[in-house]
């Protein structure tokens, strides 16, 4: 029985562990043939080997050279880019308000949540064009969506990605190329933990605020990602999909 994604090509990045890592899963499931970046090599090889093997690119997606090594590298192993997942991003230091922000920390969550993943796209669309089309799907957040307190350069970052997801689907929709961003609520991943830190009280309270009661598990989103990156979505582009049982609803 075929897979969702049978034989297309997929590049996943920020695959190490949590979103990335149950996105890879999901498409090696689906039958897709896979590429997985991301600056932790350590944390790649267990995505890889979790998956039954899988080109591995350890990257980061702040430097352009390396992104654009990243899609050859892709293209050297598979000849072709189908489909890609730019999920890499961090947090930054949760809790910390606007005034309180340093510029230093500023700058790294916006550098990597923002412009990595206008770099991933630029070199993405870039070969998706020279073979006639592709889908990529980018890793926003609710935080793309609403703001959230203590956290204003994700924020920013975020709202970005969302931005940025609709310009580059209206630049390439007829060129085959179809963009869309996926909005992540709060999930049971290695980042949520960061955040929480060894406080039982805080994860109480942002369990307190999903409508759904519980919080998400990185496979539900990854099957939203695979959903989007697949023939099925062929006419969804420049989307922004909420997968956060329900917490921009409010």
């Amino acid at each position: 029985m075929s897979g969702m994604v049978d034989g297309k090509v997929v590049v996943v990045t920020g695959a190490a562990s949590g979103l990335g890592r149950a996105a890879a899963v999901a498409f090696a499931r689906e039958g897709a043939s896979l590429a997985l970046a991301d600056i932790d090599a350590a944390g790649l090889a267990e995505t890889a080997d979790h998956i039954g093997g899988a080109l591995t690119i350890e990257t980061d997606v702040t430097e352009a050279a390396q992104v654009d090594a990243m899609v050859a590298a892709v293209i050297d192993r598979y000849g072709r880019l189908d489909c890609a997942f730019n999920n890499a991003g961090i947090e930054g230091k949760a809790g910390t308000t606007t005034i309180e922000y340093e510029e230093d920390d500023w700058d790294r969550v916006v550098r990597i949540d923002l412009k990595g993943v206008w770099l991933c796209m630029k070199y993405e669309i870039m070969q998706m064009l020279r073979q006639g089309g592709g889908s990529i799907v980018n890793t926003a957040s609710i935080a793309g969506l609403v703001g959230l307190t203590g956290s204003s350069p994700y924020v920013a970052a975020k709202h970005g990605v969302v931005g940025l997801t609709k310009t580059a689907a209206l630049e390439y929709a007829r060129l085959g190329v179809r963009v869309n961003a996926v909005c992540p609520g709060v999930f049971d991943t290695p980042l949520l933990e960061r955040i929480l830190g060894n406080t039982p009280e805080r994860k109480e309270m942002y369990l307190d605020a999903q409508p759904i009661g519980r919080l998400g598990e990185p496979e539900e989103l990854a099957e939203a990602v695979v959903w989007l990156c697949s023939d099925a979505a062929s006419f969804v582009t420049g989307q922004s999909m909420p997968v956060d049982g329900g917490y921009v609803a409010q």
